[in-house]
């Protein structure tokens, strides 16, 4: 007998586990480890993810599998082992790990339709399939010939294709194949009825065209026949109609220029040399390239892939999901052309669906993506690189919370691959561990074209308003500005905050106005007039009279994009703005959009927040101004140093990036403060050199690991009982260096009408901590049912809030 060890879909803890189900005899050979298949549960049928194949069960008792849900696994051999690595590592459930892996479109309810594909086939295909190119699956059940089918998919004769519904759907297209030679097809025509006019256009389309094969769309272009003229001649037998897929492809409507790889500069030359011996001898090593902004980092991703791919290998680059312009994804099309796959959450679901297809088929070679792309399903990798690699949207802080960055680093070891993590701005572990030589450092110090960095000069603020200026922008910046207009040059304006501002606040008894479902205030929108909580989505009304003393002065308080472009408006009325930020970018292609119009020189100020802090690369931007370095200095996170020198320094590197020469102007209440101070002189190592000796003091890493753990309920004195109850035990279990901080409240106290408290581990060497958290996980996974109890344990977490 053959046994299926099967995870199924059903995500408590208590399932975590995996079930016997006997193969029944006709899926004998059809059902592998990878697969999905349907399997009874309880009293329902659910999805389940086979991990082996056995010849025996120790349960007497098994059921049957229902039916594959796969011809073909969709999760081969290294993404199966990832899979129970993820669930060691990040306490996450099997189940997640695994769906992680997959597009979203493969999660919803679907249809599976079976393909033929080619025109060669033998008499038993012809008869199963008849004159049509497919069958749905359950027409392939009642034949019962899905074992046959399934060799057949093997062979490469037939696909599986999912029509998905209420998600993405396949997007097809009708076309006719030409039956006949085209000297019987000229007989014909010469031969056929006056009358039938149309039809015979049709005819006489395919003869001029010399294809075999038109689209619906050519015939009716060509002839102005609909589908019914067209059907009566596949009746006769002369055509065969074939439903055809077409890939949804996002950038359709660009032509991609193709570029030839540039000649390396010297320091180019010398970091390229030990990734390439590296992909020679098929070997793993994880490198860091340390290279200033505009240095060239980008040519040498593009040359080592080049490598790679002449190998017959394949790529995988991530890049920050707000720097995966259309610039970046321009790069690397252009080298590559169609043999590159983006995958990215601008994508419809079924964009999406069709780009992870091309990867599986084996289409592609490259994929460059956002952190998902990186369970990308290659089987033959040849190197993995992430650009910006201290960026934290590498981290995904739900389950499972992976960093990108350590699955690279996985796979990198399972195929012997290079893993190049690229920054202008490492983070503090990754240059940690290339100084004690667990990565290779490569750096590079001069700018392409050795230009100059930008000069930098910093304001404070403060005496800015000592002088009776109260506006947003300083002396300094508004004359730059205004003189940027008059040379027609283009400046970035840089501002960490979306909406209009922070918070609203009486001005006679300092009330602020809060969400009364989270202990946060409230962010004022302007184009709508609301206030939104930006954390549950509550919505108000901004009120007329103070809700605590009866006011009327209510002031808004803070500085957000609208505000700015709003004050840009009043002060510099001729200059052209455009802002980009959450609210201005949430449609489909908006993003480019503002981005084509700054490039094409229809706005003088490009204002925004974070997105427009990385990746682009403009010629005509020779001034950059930070509004306020401060905003992320003062959150309760012991990255927020590392935070705000990485943004500064990314900022100022947009700035004089070609021939003309650039500045950037820091505005800030605290410039004595040593990230703001060393971003300014873009000194990387000293500000390496001090915040290594905060994080020593502090015990933070890269001299401890963290985990925190999270209780959230709607009773606050049962989250505190929890909570202490969880730290006690943990106390038990670990050793004496290392630190337990709490039970204390989160940073933000209550979110969505539930209280939240939190404990924090740092250790060095606890190698039983993961197997006691997740036994806290087992223990009080069970309440969670019963009284809505939610635990949640972060190990490395970059979200401190």
């Amino acid at each position: 007998m053959q046994v299926a060890s099967v995870i199924v879909d059903v995500p408590t803890m208590r399932t975590d586990k995996t079930y016997d189900y006997l193969i029944p005899e006709e899926w004998k050979d059809s059902i592998y480890a990878g697969t999905r298949v349907a399997v009874p549960f309880g009293s329902r049928t659910i999805q389940g993810f086979v991990i082996e194949i056995k010849n025996n069960s120790e349960t007497d008792k098994l059921k049957e599998i229902v039916e594959p849900l796969d011809l073909s696994p969709v999760l081969n051999e290294e993404l199966l082992n990832l899979g129970q690595w993820l669930t060691n590592t990040t306490l996450c459930l099997k189940v997640s790990a695994f769906q992680a892996m997959l597009p979203s479109a493969m999660k919803a309810k679907y249809k599976k339709i079976l393909y033929l594909i080619g025109n060669k086939h033998d008499a038993e295909l012809t008869k199963i399939f008849g004159n049509k190119s497919e069958i749905s699956w359950e027409e392939a059940e009642e034949k019962k010939v899905l074992p046959l089918l399934q060799k057949e998919v093997k062979k490469g004769n037939v696909e599986v294709r999912y029509t998905v519904k209420s998600k993405g759907n396949k997007k097809m297209l009708t076309s006719f194949s030409l039956l006949l030679s085209m000297e019987d097809l000229e007989k014909l025509i010469d031969s056929y009825p006056t009358k039938a006019v149309k039809q015979k256009q049709i005819l006489e389309c395919f003869l001029s065209s010399g294809k075999k094969i038109l689209t619906i769309n050519e015939i009716s272009n060509n002839t102005g026949a609909s589908l019914s003229t067209v059907r009566p001649l596949v009746q006769k037998g002369y055509l065969l109609e074939k439903q055809q897929e077409v890939y949804r492809d996002p950038y359709q409507d660009r032509i991609f220029e193709r570029t030839e790889p540039l000649r390396l500069t010297e320091e180019q030359n010398q970091v390229i040399g030990p990734i390439i011996r590296s992909i020679d001898e098929v070997r793993h090593e994880t490198f860091l390239l340390y290279g200033v902004t505009g240095s060239g980092k980008t040519e040498v991703y593009l040359q080592s892939i080049q490598k790679v791919l002449g190998n017959g290998k394949e790529a995988i680059v991530l890049v920050p999901e707000i720097s995966l312009t259309p610039q970046m994804v321009r790069r690397f099309k252009g080298r590559f052309g169609d043999d590159v796959a983006v995958l990215h959450s601008g994508l419809s679901v079924g964009e999406h669906y069709d780009e992870w297809r091309k990867i599986q088929r084996k289409e592609v070679k490259v994929v460059v993506g956002a952190r998902s792309a990186i369970f990308a399903p290659f089987e033959n990798l040849g190197i993995i690189i992430i650009d910006e690699e201290h960026e934290t949207s590498y981290k995904q802080e739900e389950n499972p919370r992976y960093h990108a960055k350590d699955v690279a680093i996985f796979r990198g070891n399972y195929h012997s691959c290079p893993v190049i993590l690229g920054s202008a701005t490492p983070s503090l572990e990754s240059f940690a561990r290339a100084q004690k030589g667990v990565y290779t450092l490569l750096s590079m110090k001069k700018r392409m074209n050795n230009k100059d960095l930008p000069k930098v000069s910093i304001v404070d603020m403060r005496e800015e308003l000592r002088s009776g200026n109260r506006s947003i922008f300083s002396r300094e910046l508004f004359s730059k500005l205004q003189d940027r207009l008059e040379k027609k040059q283009q400046s970035v304006l840089f501002l960490n905050r979306r909406g209009y501002s922070s918070f609203v606040m009486c001005r006679d008894c300092g009330f602020v106005i809060q969400c009364p479902h989270c202990d946060i205030s409230l962010t004022y929108h302007s184009h709508s007039n609301q206030m939104k909580c930006h954390y549950c989505g509550h919505e108000a009304t901004v009120p007329n009279t103070c809700p605590e003393c009866n006011s009327e002065h209510i002031r808004y308080f803070g500085t957000g994009t609208q505000k700015v472009e709003e004050e840009i408006g009043k002060l510099i009325p001729e200059a052209r703005v455009v802002r980009m930020d959450v609210d201005t970018t949430s449609r489909k292609g908006s993003h480019e959009r503002l981005l084509q119009q700054f490039q094409e020189g229809k706005a003088d100020i490009l204002l925004g927040t974070q997105m427009i802090a990385k990746g682009l690369d403009f010629p005509n931007i020779t001034l950059v101004g930070v509004l306020s370095a401060d905003t992320m200095l003062h959150l309760p996170d012991f990255r927020s140093s590392e935070k705000t020198f990485q943004l500064l320094t990314q900022v100022s590197g947009r700035a004089g990036r070609h021939e003309l020469e650039g500045e950037v102007v820091i505005q800030t209440y605290t410039p004595e403060h040593y990230s703001i101070e060393l971003a300014g002189k873009q000194d990387y190592n000293r500000f390496y050199k001090q915040e290594m000796i905060m994080r020593k003091v502090g015990s933070y890493p890269p001299f401890y690991y963290l985990a925190l753990i999270t209780v959230s309920h709607e009773e606050l004195l049962k989250v505190v009982s929890v909570t202490e109850k969880i730290a006690k035990f943990i106390r038990t279990k670990i050793s004496e260096e290392s630190i337990i901080l709490g039970p204390v409240t989160s940073p933000i106290p209550r979110i969505n009408n539930r209280y939240r408290y939190q404990c924090l581990i740092k250790y060095k060497r606890e190698p039983d901590l993961a197997r006691n958290l997740r036994l806290v996980l087992e223990h009080f996974g069970q309440q969670r049912k019963t009284d809505g109890l939610t635990i949640s344990i972060d190990v490395n977490p970059y979200m401190m809030m």
